[in-house]
């Protein structure tokens, strides 16, 4: 008996065996966050063709279920399946992409000049067992122990008294004592086990993005990256935008909802981490998190309302170290849980850790940051002084709102060229194999090669009669750059529709970099380094997105391709106590300018809603390819 999917894998299955467990048992994770027990309806998928029985349908609508839907965790095959598992069901683990391009960060924590160093220390103790005659109470003979050791003064809170004497009791007063290094000799105890026992140590840092939740299971000895697992955000079911979950977090009571989404993805990657490397709860004992304030706002269950009402101020920008039990994460929960420090209301956490991980802020040359997503956020300068701003791009280069849309994982298209002479095109898929849909930098190829190829005109729409790969499709004229064969595999398009939404996002992010430079009194030329950061930061084609208008037209030499910087700042963060300061450093030192009240802004946006923009002028490399192309 096999469960064929339709993305080209085959799985066995056994008889009376869940859909879940069985994908489970061959490396293909689901989004689960109540563990497969039919109670959270994240796991959906569709059975194509084969017999099976549903045991329940939780909270599938009857829509769901007359398409086809079924929770994968209550259903069984009976006999062979076919089973499509939508982008938003998947839970990517043991992400090869994402390691490949994060192999080398233990030797670029060294290159800071730091040596590893968490926030969480361990100190092995073995104290006399009471008697009648040494009858201190157990947290004083703890005291006594620690002042041997050098540690007096340490702090104890209520959750390690309580579970202290029975562990000491249990582990023959030789135990392992983990703390929090404080000021001098002073600390906070935070977690105690028999010797021997949650020996290994590692930590957990996770990137909480509008769009998707990526997190980093770390061995904190060496700096080792053991796993990664990452998923879309489920607030996106409250919303796609930051302002709009704000509006649902406040005025519709729904800030513990949104809490709780977005915890369950991050558990679901954690427990699933862990099972894969067998890891006790116990064992990770430090956390670090980066995100937009927002995120990190909605994370810790904090109200957002204040961020979007003038004058736009969050609750905090330096959040205190609080625990994991308080986090609610599937961690040890007396572990210590660091929030890499906002800006602004709309330059948070994610940004600080991005400049962080590019190194701009230690080097004399004046240096463009820009992070690529459902926000753009910008900063501009170098080690004397940093200025930043944010703009809404929306989620459509991570994948959403656009028909066949992905993140850039196994499947997606993330490369297109297109003949000049037919307008054929031809696709490079990640991982090989059939394209599933196309992910962020194969939008920014598709449409650049389109207007370059005269499919598409300045405003983005499609010149009748120029191929047969235009088509009226469900939201009107659309483009198919793969043709399926209409039962296992999707046609992959993209429409008027997707490039419109794909044409306002890269206006803004173009918009807001100007209108930064403007405010700080520097001409483009003065940039002499470009990063770029973002989920499909190392996938994206310089040389297409100037074609497009996204990014300034620049000598090619000056973009650095980064990657996912807020996680690799987080990273840094997690291992490092000097990098952690630094990081608070970089915050301290940035000056947020607020786009929305600046008066330029909306003149550079509307400029900018064209291919490449209205101002040719500043795309002369952009204007000589079009005389080339079409003569």
């Amino acid at each position: 008996m096999t469960i064929s999917l339709t993305s080209d894998e085959t799985i066995p299955a056994r008889e009376g065996e869940t859909l879940y467990i069985s994908l489970k048992k061959a490396g293909v994770y689901l989004v689960a966050s109540c563990g497969g027990k039919g109670a959270c309806g994240k796991c959906r998928v569709k059975v194509l063709e084969g017999g099976h029985e549903a045991l329940s349908y939780g909270k599938l609508t009857a829509r769901e279920k007359e398409e086809g839907m079924v929770l994968a965790c209550r259903t069984v095959p009976k006999g062979d399946v076919l089973v499509d598992i939508p982008k938003e069901s998947r839970l990517v683990v043991g992400d090869k992409i994402a390691i490949a391009k994060t192999r080398d960060l233990v030797q670029y924590l060294t290159s800071y000049g730091v040596a590893i160093n968490p926030p969480i220390k361990r100190v092995s103790l073995e104290l006399p067992p009471p008697t009648i005659s040494d009858n201190i109470s157990d947290l004083e003979r703890m005291r006594r122990a620690l002042e041997g050791k050098g540690l007096g003064n340490m702090r104890f809170s209520h959750a390690f008294v309580a579970s202290m004497g029975r562990t000491l009791r249990n582990a023959g007063w030789k135990a392992d004592l983990t703390y929090v290094p404080g000021s001098g000799v002073t600390g906070e105890a935070i977690f105690i086990s028999s010797a021997g026992y949650c020996s290994r140590r590692y930590g957990i840092c996770v990137d909480i993005g509008t769009t998707t939740v990526v997190v980093y299971l770390v061995d904190l000895l060496n700096g080792e990256i053991l796993d990664i697992g990452s998923t879309y955000n489920s607030q996106m079911r409250y919303g796609d935008d930051v302002i709009t979950r704000v509006v649902y977090a406040t005025e519709g009571g729904g800030l513990h909802e949104l809490r709780d989404a977005v915890l369950a993805d991050i558990n679901t990657i954690i427990r699933s981490l862990m099972e894969r490397h067998e890891v006790e709860v116990c064992e990770v004992d430090s956390a670090t998190i980066a995100g937009n304030t927002i995120m990190e706002h909605l994370f810790w269950g904090l109200d957002p309302g204040s961020i979007r009402e003038e004058p736009y101020i969050p609750a905090l920008n330096v959040f205190p170290m609080w625990k994991g039990g308080t986090a609610k994460l599937a961690i040890n929960p007396q572990a210590p849980v660091y929030t890499v420090p906002s800006i602004a209301s709309y330059v948070g956490g994610d940004i600080v850790a991005g400049v962080l991980a590019s190194k701009m802020h230690r080097k004399p040359e004046i240096a463009l940051f820009m992070d690529i997503g459902t926000n753009g956020e910008i900063v501009i300068g170098n080690n004397e002084w940093l200025m930043t701003a944010a703009c809404s791009a929306g989620p459509c280069f991570e994948g959403s709102g656009i028909r066949c849309g992905m993140r850039a994982t196994a499947g997606a298209i993330e490369a297109v060229k297109i003949d000049p002479a037919t307008c054929e095109p031809e696709v490079s898929v990640i991982g090989g194999g059939v394209p599933m849909g196309i992910c962020g930098s194969g939008m920014i190829d598709a449409i650049s090669e389109m207007f370059l190829t005269g499919v598409v005109d300045l405003k983005g729409k499609f010149i009748a009669g120029k191929t047969d790969r235009i088509r009226k499709g469900e939201d009107g004229p659309e483009f198919v750059f793969y043709r399926g064969d209409g039962h296992l595999h999707k046609d992959v398009v993209l429409s008027e529709v997707d490039i419109e939404n794909l044409l306002r996002a890269k206006a803004a992010i173009y918009a807001g970099i100007t209108t930064l430079l403007g405010e700080a009194g520097f001409p483009l030329d003065s940039i002499e380094k470009v990063y770029i950061a973002g989920g499909f930061g190392n996938y994206i084609n310089v040389e297409r997105a100037i074609t497009l208008g996204m990014l300034p037209d620049m000598p090619r030499e000056r973009f650095v391709y980064m990657g996912n910087t807020s996680i690799t700042g987080a990273y840094l963060c997690l291992l490092s106590e000097e990098l952690r300061k630094e990081a608070e450093e970089v915050g301290l030192s940035m000056t947020y300018i607020e786009l929305s009240v600046s008066r330029n802004f909306m003149d550079e946006y509307m400029s900018a809603l064209f291919l490449p923009h209205t101002d040719l002028g500043q795309f002369p490399t952009v204007a000589a390819m079009m005389k080339k192309t079409r003569g």
